[in-house]
């Protein structure tokens, strides 16, 4: 084909030959020349090219010029004796997937306008495959979908080599209809197990990818409704999976539960736990089968380990979950480091809500008071203003801990017997000790944790003080809250009051006088 100089000239030139294959078959090779533009290096032709592709194959769609049923080999259709239509919509439909092909290579292109126009013209096909179906249906109702090409779209989305996070973006308005969602679950699971079958070692990107994918998925509450598929139907058969929350459901737990299946990297295991409580388990068909996954956080140690605990109390509360170790482990987490990660406040935020129940036996609530209480004696002074309220917190839950605080008739004490280094709160002997640190911390150099250490001085009938405001108190904010009280009144340097700058020479010297 004669190139015309600049996008324009693309545009007029692929304009024209556009006309002539939609006016005659004879024009047909002409075909050719709009796909040759598609390979072009020049990313505004590639966009004119994609834009002539669109209209043309959107048209053969819905003119019914594309072969339909299981597509034979171009050469064999040739050299046969069948009529010319047949071989014309043979010899198109193997350009239309040349076209898709190209086009699944674009959504990897340096230009994201070029992928923006790739993607939005796949989900066209997508959607005119669906009205328009390629292959032939198996019985009357048969559910059809272009499932061959969507996993081409998802499959250039989860690319292993591009970061596609602002491609995905723009995909996330599709996976508002029920059918796009369906499928965009089960094409996911082919692509996972695609990419991690072909490398042994799976690129960082890749996981972003597809962490970004699936984290978008959200199931709605209500049934699947025609006006909501993207492909547009007159009415949902009963037979059809798609139609089905339940089905959804399945879909979206074999999604998670096959990526989580895999060696995942420690940054894609902390994005998946902070979400895991309120994205993935209430959506779960049995979220009982995410205690594989969450178990092996939870061994990973640190903030990982917290995450996971968050999880694993959900499915103990509301699924019956099984997990003798929990509260061990949580026992575990409590080092003097708790004060200092970045995942601090959420840390206390948990551990308030798992510590609630006023059924704990109280030698496990005993044991963390007085971890706590031990870390507190080196923790900075933002973190006791925090750890102390949680600990009497603790105290006011459990009336039987409070011999912690008080022991009337109890043996003095040589030695404190809480042993600092078992791991199992049970065998740390917590319960024979005493909170001797809050009363040590009453005499802090910060008048507040003085303060705040004294409350055990007095009754602990009065209600639970909230921890939340304090959850993210900072040093910065409690300087910034000392410089801003109001001081006492200045303090007098003499006992005679001045009456000015400059005062009568003979009350200076009669003051001197005075004086000396």
């Amino acid at each position: 084909m004669e190139r015309e100089p600049g996008a324009a000239g693309a545009r007029r030139a692929l304009g024209r030959r556009l006309e002539a294959v939609l006016a005659s078959r004879s024009e047909a090779n002409a075909v050719f020349d709009i796909l040759a533009v598609l390979q072009s290096e020049d990313h505004e032709e590639i966009q004119e090219a994609v834009r002539t592709c669109s209209r043309l194959f959107g048209a053969l769609l819905e003119r019914g010029e594309l072969f339909v049923g299981q597509l034979p080999s171009e050469e064999m259709v040739m050299i046969g004796s069948r009529g010319a239509m047949r071989k014309y919509k043979v010899w198109m439909r193997h350009r239309y997937h040349s076209c898709c092909s190209r086009l699944g290579e674009l959504l990897g292109h340096p230009s994201f306008q070029v992928k923006e126009l790739a993607l939005g013209t796949l989900m066209k096909f997508v959607q005119l495959e669906g009205v328009h179906p390629l292959e032939k249906p198996k019985w009357e109702g048969n559910y059809l979908f272009p499932q061959d090409l969507f996993k081409l779209v998802v499959g250039g989305l989860l690319s292993p080599e591009e970061d596609q996070s602002l491609l995905l973006s723009q995909f996330r308005e599709y996976l508002d209809h029920d059918d796009i969602r369906y499928h965009t679950m089960r094409a996911a699971v082919d692509t996972v197990a695609r990419i991690t079958g072909q490398h042994l070692e799976v690129p960082l990107t890749f996981w972003n990818n597809a962490f970004t994918l699936l984290s978008a998925v959200s199931l709605p509450r209500r049934e699947p409704t025609a006006s909501s598929f993207y492909v547009k139907r007159a009415e949902l058969s009963d037979t059809w999976k798609v139609a089905h929350l339940k089905e959804h459901r399945k879909a979206f737990q074999a999604m998670w539960l096959n990526f989580l299946k895999h060696k995942l990297p420690l940054s894609l295991y902390k994005k998946v736990l902070v979400i895991v409580h309120d994205a993935i388990l209430p959506q779960l068909a049995q979220p009982r089968l995410m205690i594989d996954f969450l178990t092996r956080a939870c061994d990973l140690g640190g903030a990982l380990s917290l995450l996971a605990l968050n999880g694993l109390f959900i499915l103990i509360h509301k699924h019956n979950l099984e997990y003798p170790d929990f509260y061990r482990k949580l026992y575990g987490l409590l080092d003097p480091s708790v004060f200092h990660v970045k995942y601090r406040a959420r840390f206390f935020h948990l551990a308030d809500l798992f510590l609630s129940s006023s059924h704990l036996p109280a030698y496990l609530v005993a044991a963390f008071a007085k971890r706590l209480a031990r870390l507190a004696l080196t923790a900075p002074p933002e973190a006791l203003l925090m750890v102390l309220p949680f600990i009497c917190n603790l105290l006011c839950r459990h009336p039987a801990c409070r011999v912690l605080v008080h022991r009337p008739h109890g043996p003095e004490l040589d030695a404190d017997p809480y042993d600092a280094r078992e791991e199992d709160p049970a065998q740390s002997r917590a319960l024979e000790s005493s909170l001797w640190e809050l009363q040590a911390l009453q005499r802090h150099y910060h008048p507040e944790v003085s303060k705040a250490a004294s409350v055990i001085n007095q009754a602990l009938s009065v209600p639970e003080v909230s921890i939340a405001p304090l959850l993210e108190l900072t040093a910065y904010e409690i300087f910034e809250r000392d410089l801003k009280k109001k001081g006492r009144e200045p303090v007098p340097l003499e006992y005679l009051p001045a009456q000015g700058l400059l005062g009568r020479p003979g009350d200076i010297c009669a003051q001197h006088f005075t004086l000396s």
